[in-house]
């Protein structure tokens, strides 16, 4: 299936790294969600896919049929399943990821601040950007070094040269 690069892109992030078993585990739930997706009683063009073993990605071409209210509802009720059989939070927005060598790590906001503060993590640690709206975003600006990130700006006041 091909997407157009303007398709629309959502990022629920876990808390923790799932087992290879848990992502064969839930891969088939999630390509019958997408594959069933509907928006107003039309089929959407959509996929659904684990990457790092952590990033839960819903992605949309809607050159053919738009995303509505009530479909993105849909989505966000199907990813509350998820996290509820899989025994993880998907919703917290201050759970950041970052890499640490070939690991893709996640730590709550204060813990992502203190490995700022102690060096750990700096100017160019790659990091997560969860907020990407589109298939173009996700190729380019999704994995990104933390200087160029939005995290900058939400720890500004610690990050030196």
């Amino acid at each position: 299936m091909k997407f157009s690069p303007q398709s629309r892109v959502w990022i629920y992030q876990s808390d923790r790294k799932l087992t290879d078993q848990e992502v064969q585990q839930i891969q088939p739930e999630l390509d019958k969600f997408a594959t069933g997706w509907t928006a107003h009683n039309n089929q959407l063009q959509a996929k659904g896919e684990v990457r790092y073993n952590r990033f839960f990605i819903l992605i949309v071409d809607e050159s053919q049929a738009g995303a509505s209210g009530c479909s993105i509802d849909k989505s966000v009720h199907f990813m509350q399943q998820v996290q509820q059989h899989l025994g993880i939070n998907l919703f917290d927005r201050f759970n950041l990821a970052y890499r640490d060598g070939e690991e893709v790590l996640s730590l709550p906001r204060h813990d992502f601040e203190a490995k700022l503060k102690d060096g750990s993590i700096n100017k160019q640690t790659i990091v997560y950007n969860n907020l990407v709206q589109n298939l173009t975003e996700l190729e380019n600006k999704w994995e990104v070094p933390f200087k160029d990130s939005w995290h900058i700006q939400l720890f500004r006041d610690i990050v030196t040269a």
